[in-house]
């Protein structure tokens, strides 16, 4: 069976070591371009020929490369923000100081090119002219990349928090299932032995032989321990199984009679390893050992016409039971089902992402049926 130890489940880590993702700069980028396309094609005016829009890209440039910069800088500071998580009104005031920074910076470039550029006549009157609109449109601007950068931030959190809930459900579902595989190994040897210390008794000669076969099961058990696959064919399954049996058939004698019902189709489907032998185990322990007259227990396995997956069948023409005693299982209730029923439904319900099924058919002196179907 599987090592479903947590330890192997990589969780992810904190801030600290967050990998470099360039996601939220290239989104920036295309959010520039997209917005420098636009001021050029706002002011192009293409009829009046190629003159006109190279003075549509000299503006757009000139007007907006101080607040793509600065832009840059509102990312670092937005995740800053995101990691100490301050209250709702310090943040909207810490925001609210930004954006008029960001526009004071803006015209503080805005006027250090022109002076460059024009000399300081034409930059004082630009910026006499400018002062009021640039200090709106930087809050305005500000406020779009703060947002934009929030909102990206606030997914990509969003998205680490759900791969975080997704892998600790995995790792607890994988601890439970370690657990009720726990269960189900020890449950089967206790019973196992109990048989071969009864056989000792009466043949010590059938007893060694028994110990032989009983040291095949081990292996199986073991070796699917070992095992990274989750998963075994049906055959080694029924062999297994049979294996199993033929211990009992030693201690029951005529009293236990098998009907095999197996389409060869089947044989190579995946189950989880001991699924059969719980099931089997139930109806001997229950369903026949108890009656002097014995009793048969059929062992069905065929393909489901519907859905392609394997349906398997254990049953047993025993006294059965209420099939309340059946549903009071979840609630530590000691009814006919045992240990081994009881694990497996929780198994199956946690394995296949709770696509397979177990159904119980059971009412008193109508025998005990178990029905498993197993997505392929």
């Amino acid at each position: 069976m599987p090592d479903h130890r947590a330890s192997a489940i990589p969780l992810p880590t904190g801030g600290s070591t967050r990998r470099a993702d360039w996601t939220p700069w290239l989104a920036y980028a295309a959010g520039c371009l997209l917005s420098w396309l636009l001021y050029v094609l706002a002011g192009t005016e293409f009829q009046r020929g190629l003159w006109q829009l190279w003075e549509a890209v000299y503006q757009a440039t000139l007007q907006l490369w101080p607040a793509m910069l600065l832009g840059a800088v509102v990312l670092p500071w937005v995740r800053w923000l995101q990691d100490r998580m301050p209250r709702p009104a310090a943040a909207i005031a810490l925001h609210a100081a930004c954006a008029l920074l960001f526009g004071a910076l803006w015209q503080a470039l805005d006027f250090a090119t022109s002076l460059l550029l024009f000399g300081a006549d034409h930059a004082f009157a630009v910026f006499s002219q400018t002062l009021l609109w640039r200090a709106i449109w930087g809050a305005v601007v500000y406020a779009a990349i703060a947002t934009g950068f929030t909102a990206l931030l606030e997914a990509r959190r969003a998205r680490r928090a759900a791969l975080a809930a997704a892998q600790a459900e995995s790792a607890l579902a994988q601890a439970e299932l370690a657990a009720i595989t726990g269960k189900l190994n020890p449950h089967f040897l206790f019973n196992t032995l109990n048989t071969l210390i009864a056989l000792t008794r009466k043949d010590p000669q059938a007893a060694e032989a028994a110990l032989m076969r009983f040291a095949g099961m081990l292996r199986y058990v073991l070796d699917s321990k070992r095992s990274a696959a989750d998963r075994v064919a049906l055959a080694d399954e029924v062999a297994f199984v049979r294996d199993y049996l033929a211990l009992e058939s030693l201690r029951l004698g005529g009293r236990l009679q098998i009907d095999w019902q197996l389409d060869p189709a089947t044989l190579q489907d995946e189950i989880p390893p001991l699924s059969l032998q719980p099931l089997v185990e139930n109806s001997v322990l229950h369903g026949v050992a108890p009656r002097l007259q014995g009793g048969c227990i059929r062992i069905v396995s065929e393909r489901n016409g519907l859905n392609r997956g394997l349906d398997l069948t254990v049953a047993d023409d025993g006294p059965g039971c209420d099939p309340a005693r059946v549903a009071d299982t979840a609630e530590g209730q000691a009814p006919r089902t045992g240990i081994g029923l009881n694990a497996l439904k929780r198994r199956f319900a946690l394995d296949y992402d709770g696509r397979a099924r177990l159904r119980v058919h059971t009412a008193p002196g109508a025998g005990f049926r178990v029905d498993l179907w197993i997505p392929q």
